[in-house]
């Protein structure tokens, strides 16, 4: 795989990734820009912008034109928000990547932003916020976010609320691109098969005239958790939905490694700790997972379950999962365990690079948030040298009283379930 970076006169950085393999490419367009860097009064905007891109542009006009100009070509696109971050991407054969890139540069840097379309789109958002209230194993991860950085930015639910998204008009939008869309706080990306192809001088032509200025930089992240936090949001619900974690460091941390080595162990597969005793052992669970969640400042490790609805059942899960944590603080976990879950990690890791969106997503993510090329063979070395030492110094340093914090819903009342005193 072959990576070359190169930045525009405007300050647009672009990455060139030649995976050299079948003709086929992404295009993606990377900003930026996300909840964390939202108001109040704006909260869900990044978001809603991300939809109104595909509404329409000064070269096509309607949402159909933009749509039609991709599938005509035997493409697939869309779009993601998340927190730090905002994504546009085009995927198709590489014979078409002109095309790619008109589509890609004309929606974000000529949106129409047509009255009619915002208030046509804020039925659909709000259809959108509906449609995760009623699915508790996605809502509660936003729910578990809110209350652990309550206060703060990274607390906001990426979509808004729905007072807030029908509140929005032009200005709304306006107001935004001119706060964060702007060449020196973006990067574009074109991964796949690129067949020897300079594609310099297109993006060059179709981004060059992109105006350069001063962004708007996130409120860094100050809270200080004095206590475990235990919250439940009561819904009629037939499983009960779980979020439990514990903060720990930000995607500058280079204890970051062991961190992912770290949720392997625990919750990384259907051979990892937690599935084994929670699920396999104890069938209280459908599914169970922990993974890692890092931002610019802070971060945290967490496992997700969908538990029996039944009140010792929630509660003995709690307890299993909280005890799994504590027996690796005290040194009980093997070097086998910790080999099996590095070379999960590595498996998986490399299977991800067989999609050229996958690339172009980690890579675009690496180089807008942290400055940096994403190094393939630095992660697999920085993980292959994780030790069992590694793995139980982050667990004491993170599995204390004062980092916890579970999120759960389901049909319980507030005293229901409690969080155990085994830390």
């Amino acid at each position: 795989m072959n990576t070359q970076s190169h930045t525009l006169s405007n300050g647009l950085r672009v990455l060139l990734i030649d995976t050299e393999s079948f003709p086929t490419v992404t295009a993606l367009v990377m900003v930026g820009a996300g909840s964390r860097y939202e108001r109040k009064d704006n909260n869900g905007i990044a978001h809603f912008f991300e939809h109104m891109a595909f509404k329409g542009s000064k070269k096509y006009k309607t949402s159909f034109e933009i749509s039609s100009a991709i599938e005509g070509i035997g493409g697939v696109f869309n779009a993601f928000t998340s927190k730090d971050h905002t994504g546009y991407w085009i995927k198709a054969t590489t014979e078409h990547t002109h095309t790619l890139l008109d589509v890609l540069s004309d929606m974000i840097l000529h949106p129409l932003l047509e009255a009619d379309e915002i208030e046509r789109e804020k039925g659909v958002i709000v259809e959108e916020i509906n449609m995760y209230e009623d699915m508790p194993s996605r809502k509660v991860g936003d729910i578990f976010e809110e209350v652990m950085y309550k206060g703060s930015q990274l607390g906001f639910d990426i979509a808004g609320t729905k007072e807030t998204v029908t509140a929005f008009n032009r200005k709304t939008f306006t107001d935004y691109i001119d706060e964060l869309y702007h060449p020196n706080n973006a990067v574009v990306v074109i991964a796949g098969g690129l067949q020897g192809k300079n594609y310099l001088p297109e993006i060059e032509k179709k981004f060059g005239t992109w105006k350069n200025k001063k962004t708007l930089a996130f409120e860094k992240y100050v809270g200080q958790q004095k206590k475990p936090i235990l919250h439940i949001q009561h819904k009629k619900t037939e499983q009960v939905h779980m979020c439990i974690g514990f903060k720990s460091f930000s995607f500058t941390d280079e204890r970051k490694y062991a961190l992912q080595v770290l949720a392997a162990v625990l919750g990384g597969g259907m051979s990892s700790r937690l599935f084994m005793e929670v699920r396999e052992k104890r069938g209280l669970c459908y599914y169970i997972s922990t993974g890692r969640e890092l931002y610019a400042d802070t971060g945290s490790l967490v496992t997700q379950a969908g538990i029996r609805n039944d009140k010792q059942k929630i509660q003995e899960a709690i307890n299993v999962i909280l005890e799994e944590h504590m027996k690796i603080v005290k040194g009980t976990v093997s070097d086998e365990e910790v080999e099996k879950a590095k070379e999960l990690l590595k498996g998986r890791y490399l299977l991800s690079l067989e999609d050229s969106m996958n690339i172009a997503t980690m890579f675009g993510s690496k180089y807008i948030l942290e400055g940096e090329i994403a190094d393939t063979k630095k992660v697999l070395e920085k993980l292959k040298k994780i030790s069992k030492k590694d793995i139980i110094a982050v667990a004491k340093q993170i599995f204390i009283p004062s980092g916890l914090t579970c999120a759960i819903i389901g049909p319980l009342g507030e005293h229901d379930v409690a969080l155990p005193v085994i830390l």
